[in-house]
């Protein structure tokens, strides 16, 4: 899977380069992120091959802007990648390299730091999918088995995105846990230990 095959089943629809940034920020980050620093570079090559073809149009503001379009060949290779089966791979996750190595701190309170932050923003980027699902119910009712074809595609990608993230808070949980139990069995016999740190929307 590569940024090529999901720049062309984004171009179905002729977009600039800066339309498709807001699309990777707002509706496809749950499964694939990128910058213009690199989508302008995968435009301009798959236009080279001429999977895609570009044209100026006026802007509303500031100068001309770029609109790219699919052509019949980029349609044959979108086609041709959705026809091949499930594209399964390694995925990496930067967190959790860095946990993987966090004993190097030697501190386990280092430790809680990282992973409350992690939390954080794990549950920010869960309710923003939350939100999103709830727009779409509130439009389209909550049976996604009726919605156009394209609707019932992005919904089914959306609920994975909210399992995927919801699963992570889950495990942020979890581990939290557990280090607050490493934690107090630390501590000398008969000690107190501190009253550990509330997930900041965990109910009271």
């Amino acid at each position: 899977m590569s940024l090529d095959h999901i720049l062309l089943g984004l171009l179905r629809d002729p977009a600039t380069g800066y339309d498709l940034k807001n699309t990777f920020s707002e509706s496809v980050r749950h499964f694939w992120s990128a910058e213009l620093s690199q989508i302008y570079p995968t435009l301009k090559r798959l236009e080279q091959r001429q999977m895609l073809r570009s044209r100026l149009e006026p802007s509303p503001k500031g100068p001309n802007r770029r609109v790219y379009t699919l052509t019949a060949e980029g349609r044959a290779e979108l086609l041709r990648w959705l026809g091949s089966g499930p594209v399964v791979g390694t995925e990496r996750f930067a967190y959790l390299a860095q946990l993987y190595f966090m004993d190097a701190i030697g501190d386990v309170h280092q430790t809680r730091a990282f992973m409350t932050a992690l939390r954080a923003h794990l549950s920010r980027w869960l309710a923003q999918l939350q939100a999103v699902e709830r727009q779409v119910v509130a439009m389209h009712g909550d049976a996604p088995e009726r919605y156009s074809d394209a609707g019932f595609h992005r919904f089914a990608t959306l609920r994975m995105g909210i399992h995927s993230i919801g699963s992570k808070v889950t495990w942020c949980d979890e581990t939290l846990a557990a280090i607050d139990r490493r934690l107090q069995s630390a501590l000398p016999a008969g000690a107190a230990g501190p009253e550990p740190e509330r997930p900041a929307d965990s109910p009271s």
